[in-house]
Protein backbone atom coordinates (compact mmCIF):
# COMPACT_ATOMS: atom_id res chain seq x y z
CA UNK A 1 0.00 0.00 0.00
CA UNK A 2 1.23 3.52 -1.25
CA UNK A 3 -0.06 6.31 0.79
CA UNK A 4 -0.95 9.41 -1.27
CA UNK A 5 1.77 12.49 -0.85
CA UNK A 6 1.01 14.75 1.53
CA UNK A 7 2.35 18.49 1.12
CA UNK A 8 4.95 18.66 4.44
CA UNK A 9 3.31 21.78 5.41
CA UNK A 10 0.28 19.89 6.11
CA UNK A 11 1.78 16.55 6.98
CA UNK A 12 3.31 19.12 9.90
CA UNK A 13 0.33 20.76 10.38
CA UNK A 14 -1.62 17.61 11.12
CA UNK A 15 0.92 15.96 13.33
CA UNK A 16 0.88 19.31 15.77
CA UNK A 17 -3.06 18.81 15.81
CA UNK A 18 -3.14 14.81 16.31
CA UNK A 19 -3.42 15.75 20.15
CA UNK A 20 -5.95 18.71 20.59
CA UNK A 21 -8.17 16.69 17.95
CA UNK A 22 -8.22 13.39 19.81
CA UNK A 23 -9.50 15.64 22.37
CA UNK A 24 -12.33 16.70 19.90
CA UNK A 25 -13.23 13.43 19.06
CA UNK A 26 -13.64 12.20 22.70
CA UNK A 27 -16.28 15.07 23.00
CA UNK A 28 -18.21 13.27 19.67
CA UNK A 29 -17.69 10.09 21.27
CA UNK A 30 -19.28 11.40 24.78
CA UNK A 31 -22.17 12.67 22.41
CA UNK A 32 -22.87 11.09 19.44
CA UNK A 33 -22.56 7.07 20.81
CA UNK A 34 -25.45 5.26 22.06
CA UNK A 35 -24.44 1.42 23.06
CA UNK A 36 -26.15 -1.42 23.87
CA UNK A 37 -24.93 -4.46 25.93
CA UNK A 38 -24.45 -5.95 22.58
CA UNK A 39 -22.84 -3.76 20.78
CA UNK A 40 -20.07 -3.65 23.98
CA UNK A 41 -19.96 -7.35 23.27
CA UNK A 42 -18.81 -7.11 19.69
CA UNK A 43 -16.79 -3.56 19.43
CA UNK A 44 -14.85 -4.01 22.77
CA UNK A 45 -13.39 -7.18 22.02
CA UNK A 46 -11.99 -5.48 18.59
CA UNK A 47 -11.11 -2.40 20.70
CA UNK A 48 -9.11 -4.71 23.00
CA UNK A 49 -7.37 -6.35 20.28
CA UNK A 50 -5.93 -2.68 18.85
CA UNK A 51 -5.04 -1.93 22.38
CA UNK A 52 -2.80 -5.16 22.65
CA UNK A 53 -1.23 -4.66 19.26
CA UNK A 54 0.01 -1.28 20.71
CA UNK A 55 1.16 -2.68 23.59
CA UNK A 56 2.88 -5.46 21.63
CA UNK A 57 4.22 -2.64 19.86
CA UNK A 58 5.34 -0.52 22.43
CA UNK A 59 7.35 -3.08 24.17
CA UNK A 60 9.41 -3.57 21.06
CA UNK A 61 9.91 0.07 19.81
CA UNK A 62 12.90 2.27 20.35
CA UNK A 63 12.54 5.53 18.78
CA UNK A 64 15.08 6.82 16.65
CA UNK A 65 17.64 5.24 18.69
CA UNK A 66 17.48 1.73 16.12
CA UNK A 67 15.20 0.29 13.36
CA UNK A 68 12.52 -1.60 15.11
CA UNK A 69 12.02 -5.23 13.14
CA UNK A 70 10.85 -7.09 15.96
CA UNK A 71 7.89 -8.08 17.68
CA UNK A 72 4.89 -6.98 15.57
CA UNK A 73 6.96 -4.80 13.01
CA UNK A 74 8.25 -8.02 11.64
CA UNK A 75 4.70 -8.30 9.94
CA UNK A 76 3.56 -4.28 9.51
CA UNK A 77 5.70 -1.22 9.56
CA UNK A 78 2.73 1.10 11.76
CA UNK A 79 1.94 -1.71 14.37
CA UNK A 80 0.99 1.37 16.67
CA UNK A 81 -0.95 2.94 13.83
CA UNK A 82 -2.82 0.11 13.27
CA UNK A 83 -3.86 -1.13 16.92
CA UNK A 84 -5.11 2.69 17.22
CA UNK A 85 -7.07 2.16 13.82
CA UNK A 86 -7.97 -1.37 15.32
CA UNK A 87 -9.34 0.51 18.91
CA UNK A 88 -11.03 3.04 17.34
CA UNK A 89 -12.90 0.66 14.73
CA UNK A 90 -13.85 -1.35 17.98
CA UNK A 91 -15.15 1.89 19.70
CA UNK A 92 -17.16 2.82 16.86
CA UNK A 93 -18.94 -0.71 16.91
CA UNK A 94 -19.58 -0.05 20.80
CA UNK A 95 -20.80 3.42 20.08
CA UNK A 96 -23.46 2.71 17.31
CA UNK A 97 -23.24 5.27 15.54
CA UNK A 98 -22.50 5.97 11.93
CA UNK A 99 -21.56 9.50 12.22
CA UNK A 100 -18.84 8.59 14.33
CA UNK A 101 -17.54 6.04 12.07
CA UNK A 102 -17.16 8.66 9.62
CA UNK A 103 -15.43 10.97 11.64
CA UNK A 104 -12.73 8.42 12.56
CA UNK A 105 -12.48 7.01 8.88
CA UNK A 106 -12.22 10.86 8.16
CA UNK A 107 -9.79 11.41 10.74
CA UNK A 108 -7.12 8.44 10.10
CA UNK A 109 -7.42 9.50 6.50
CA UNK A 110 -6.75 13.25 7.02
CA UNK A 111 -4.60 13.28 10.11
CA UNK A 112 -3.24 9.77 10.32
CA UNK A 113 -1.81 9.09 7.04
CA UNK A 114 0.02 12.08 6.44
CA UNK A 115 1.62 11.77 9.83
CA UNK A 116 2.20 8.11 8.81
CA UNK A 117 4.22 9.39 5.78
CA UNK A 118 5.98 12.27 8.03
CA UNK A 119 7.06 9.94 10.31
CA UNK A 120 8.45 7.14 7.83
CA UNK A 121 10.36 10.30 5.80
CA UNK A 122 12.11 10.77 9.19
CA UNK A 123 12.84 7.07 9.66
CA UNK A 124 14.24 6.60 6.19
CA UNK A 125 16.45 10.23 6.78
CA UNK A 126 17.68 8.41 10.03
CA UNK A 127 18.34 4.57 9.04
CA UNK A 128 19.80 3.86 5.81
CA UNK A 129 17.92 -0.27 6.68
CA UNK A 130 14.47 1.58 6.48
CA UNK A 131 13.81 1.32 2.27
CA UNK A 132 14.94 -2.29 2.64
CA UNK A 133 12.57 -3.07 5.48
CA UNK A 134 10.08 -1.03 3.89
CA UNK A 135 9.93 -3.48 0.99
CA UNK A 136 9.64 -6.40 2.86
CA UNK A 137 7.31 -5.41 5.42
CA UNK A 138 3.47 -3.48 4.50
CA UNK A 139 2.64 -0.49 5.81
CA UNK A 140 -0.48 -0.92 7.45
CA UNK A 141 -1.95 -4.21 6.29
CA UNK A 142 0.09 -7.08 7.84
CA UNK A 143 1.81 -9.87 5.76
CA UNK A 144 2.07 -12.50 8.26
CA UNK A 145 5.49 -14.10 7.41
CA UNK A 146 8.55 -12.67 9.02
CA UNK A 147 11.71 -13.58 11.18
CA UNK A 148 10.42 -11.59 13.90
CA UNK A 149 13.88 -11.87 15.20
CA UNK A 150 15.72 -9.03 17.24
CA UNK A 151 15.39 -7.73 21.24
CA UNK A 152 12.07 -9.42 22.37
CA UNK A 153 9.22 -7.71 24.39
CA UNK A 154 10.36 -5.44 27.46
CA UNK A 155 8.14 -4.04 29.63
CA UNK A 156 10.64 -1.85 30.73
CA UNK A 157 10.18 -0.15 27.14
CA UNK A 158 6.20 -0.24 27.30
CA UNK A 159 6.73 1.39 30.27
CA UNK A 160 8.79 3.94 28.58
CA UNK A 161 7.10 4.95 25.90
CA UNK A 162 3.90 5.50 28.16
CA UNK A 163 1.32 2.75 26.63
CA UNK A 164 -0.27 2.52 29.67
CA UNK A 165 -2.25 5.91 28.62
CA UNK A 166 -3.48 3.79 26.20
CA UNK A 167 -4.64 1.32 28.69
CA UNK A 168 -6.23 3.96 30.87
CA UNK A 169 -8.14 5.65 28.02
CA UNK A 170 -9.54 2.14 26.98
CA UNK A 171 -10.50 1.43 30.40
CA UNK A 172 -12.14 5.16 30.55
CA UNK A 173 -13.57 4.63 27.12
CA UNK A 174 -15.27 1.25 27.92
CA UNK A 175 -16.29 2.80 31.36
CA UNK A 176 -18.36 5.64 29.45
CA UNK A 177 -19.33 3.21 26.89
CA UNK A 178 -21.04 0.71 29.67
CA UNK A 179 -22.26 3.94 31.93
CA UNK A 180 -24.31 4.95 28.07
CA UNK A 181 -25.41 1.41 27.59
CA UNK A 182 -27.14 0.54 30.90
CA UNK A 183 -28.37 4.05 31.94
Amino acid sequence: MSLPRFPKRYSDLVARLRVPGGFMLVAAFLWFSSPTPASLAWGLPVAAAGLCLRAWAAGHITKDRRLTTSGPYAFVRNPLYLGTLLAAAGFVIASRSLLLAGLFAAVFLLVYLPVIELEEQHLRDLFPEFDTYADRVPMLLPRWRGDGAGPGFSWRQYIYNREYQALAGFVAGSLLLAWKAWR
